[in-house]
């Protein structure tokens, strides 16, 4: 079982689900985040080793500065799952303003990218670590309205397999398509239709196992929860 896993996007949804599941499990969870308040709830709830700290993971920065002290503190860790992601509001591509589009892709795609920038090379000299990109039913079909969503999670897809071509053995890369899940991501697309599918904790149930059955033989997988 992975004992150290990063974890962006922590705070709700998927993410805070994930953060109890993987606890619950015996991990060691480090997460990050952006709502103080809910990051503080979970550092009262989970005291150290477990570690949750505000990071936005479209500040490449701030991002490299938290991965250095985080490798100082705690070594490489087993498990990244890069879980952090917003939709853009339902409307046509050309309705959508160009600093929507920007702030999407930052978070979406470019904090992926940054998470892994400053984490594999640790994994690679470790010879040790799975990444866990989250995609989406979006980043293999498409739909009309969400076209900078599907966009981004089209290029998890092509981002997680160009990069497991490039890892060290013993390291992973895939991307993880989780479902469709009541999210208020979800809802902000469906409305209250959203609420005929399963809820994060009923989710999480079955997502935490199988991704901490994640091994190297996945490496460049797509999989789906």
């Amino acid at each position: 079982m992975a004992e150290k896993i990063i974890l962006t996007g922590c705070t709700k949804g998927l993410g805070r689900a994930m953060t109890e599941g993987f606890i619950a499990a015996g991990a060691t969870m480090a997460g990050i985040g952006r709502d103080k308040d809910a990051l503080n709830e979970l550092s009262k709830r989970y005291a150290p080793p477990h570690r949750f700290d505000r990071v936005d993971v479209s500040d490449d920065g701030a991002v490299q500065a938290y991965a250095e002290q985080l490798l100082a503190d705690w070594g490489t860790p087993d498990l990244l799952i890069n879980n952090a992601a917003i939709i853009n509001r339902n409307a046509p591509l050309w309705e959508i303003p160009d600093d929507e589009i920007d702030q999407l892709l930052r978070i979406n795609l470019k904090g992926v990218v940054s998470t892994m920038r400053y984490i594999l090379p640790a994994m690679n000299a470790a010879g040790h670590g799975v990444v866990v990109n989250f995609s989406s039913g979006w980043g293999r079909s498409t739909s009309p309205n969400v076209v900078p969503y599907c966009m981004s999670k089209w290029g998890i897809e092509g981002l997680s397999q160009a990069a497991s071509q490039e890892v060290a053995k013993g390291v992973a890369v895939v991307a993880l398509n989780p479902g469709i899940i009541d999210t208020p991501m979800l809802r902000s697309c469906f409305g209250e239709g959203a609420a005929g599918h399963q809820d994060p904790e009923s989710w999480a149930k079955a997502a935490v196992p199988m991704i901490l059955g994640i091994s190297t033989s996945d490496n460049g997988a797509s999989l789906s929860v």
